[in-house]
């Protein structure tokens, strides 16, 4: 098993950064680069809760999403072709006296059998920057969109 812990500032809000992270519409790859349209399928949605599957190049997950929590976003994975046990991600979301947010992300990633057992040795070695990088480019992605402005 391997857990990231990622951090990164944003002009956005805390509400905005959500409205990001649970907009489940067309166009999500432009938002997160590890999601995209031909694996999108949101299975449910309600207040505060959704449960989606998403995922790209050959790897999916079912989320179970839960963000009634203003400042925290939590996605259990209850299915994948390579992710089991206690994988998932959660987003802190921190306001800061500058009108920006601090968001911190901790991702888990437990294989479920052989190749995701290896992806996860992988991801927890040397992936650590691959995944900054990503929520760099999904934080000014969500700036630009201007979410509740």
């Amino acid at each position: 098993m391997s857990t990231i812990h990622l951090s990164q500032n944003t002009t956005a809000t805390p509400e905005q950064f959500i409205a990001g992270l649970t907009d489940f519409g067309p166009g999500r790859a432009q938002l997160f680069g590890n999601s995209t349209d031909d694996y999108l399928k949101v299975h449910s949605e309600s207040p505060g809760h959704a449960d989606v599957t998403e995922g790209s190049r050959g790897v999916w997950e079912r989320l179970d999403y839960d963000w009634t929590d203003p400042h925290r976003v939590t996605m259990r994975t209850t299915d994948s072709n390579l992710w089991g046990g206690n994988s998932g991600h959660t987003y802190i979301l921190t306001s800061q006296p500058d009108d920006t947010t601090d968001v911190d992300v901790f991702v888990v990633r437990e294989g479920k059998n052989f190749k995701g057992k290896v992806l996860a040795l992988v991801v927890g070695s040397i992936g650590r920057g691959t995944f900054q990088k990503e929520l760099g480019k999904t934080a000014k992605a969500i700036e630009a969109r201007h979410y509740g402005s």
